[in-house]
């Protein structure tokens, strides 16, 4: 147990400083780093590893284990993996743009979009910009009929939600009003882009700057 402490923490570290991508996969597979009941030993997954370089903003990382683990980095990892909270649009949009979807359900039957609302009606006003773009980028992935459970919730509180999100943003989730023809467009443009060269080629879409959604720069 405290091999797999030492080394999960070393892990840690070596992400953090943005090591480079060979150095870190020999230590995810070499290295044990869980420990479970009966002794058990294991090996961090391409998932768990994706998770690390998302939080400390190690792109290069990121994309060498989409790119070579195309399934299994979007896999869901182990129950005894603890990582924090991911709010970063770009790594929202990293995700949805190699293939994760934004429809599945946890356990007590939420989708993406409902733990992100979940979040939204929680955090101070002043940290609620990465919070709406990573809505914004949600909106690009998410089917216009998904249903969502926290749906109800928004039309029994409308106000509440309109003051939160805009009237646009919570008049399309809602249904009262469809997608805008920007979002629609967008739609269709994102699903021309293939994983491989996602997402350096949002910024060769054929829009100009100032309309380009997809800039994450989290200043007010």
């Amino acid at each position: 147990q405290k091999q797999c402490k030492k080394s999960s923490f070393a892990f840690y570290q070596a992400v953090r400083d943005l090591l480079p991508v060979w150095f870190l996969e020999d230590m995810r597979t070499m290295e044990v780093f869980h420990w479970e009941d009966g002794g058990k030993v294991s090996t961090y997954s391409p998932s768990e590893a994706l998770l690390y370089a998302l939080v400390h903003d190690h792109q290069p990382y990121a994309r060498h284990l989409l790119t070579k683990f195309p399934q299994s980095a979007l896999a869901a990892p182990s129950q005894s993996f603890s990582s924090c909270e991911l709010v970063r649009p770009e790594c929202l949009l990293l995700l949805l743009g190699h293939g994760a979807s934004p429809c599945l359900r946890d356990s007590a039957g939420n989708t993406p979009l409902d733990t992100l609302l979940q979040q939204i009606s929680q955090v101070p006003a002043a940290n609620m910009r990465a919070k709406l773009l990573c809505l914004d980028c949600l909106f690009f992935f998410v089917p216009q009929d998904l249903q969502f459970t926290m749906k109800q919730q928004l039309l029994d509180n409308r106000q509440q939600w309109q003051d939160l999100l805009g009237e646009n943003r919570f008049q399309c989730l809602v249904g009262l009003a469809p997608p805008s023809l920007f979002v629609g467009a967008m739609r269709v443009l994102i699903r021309t882009i293939s994983p491989e060269h996602f997402p350096e080629a949002l910024d060769d879409l054929p829009l100009p700057h100032f309309l380009k959604p997809l800039d994450l720069k989290l200043e007010s």
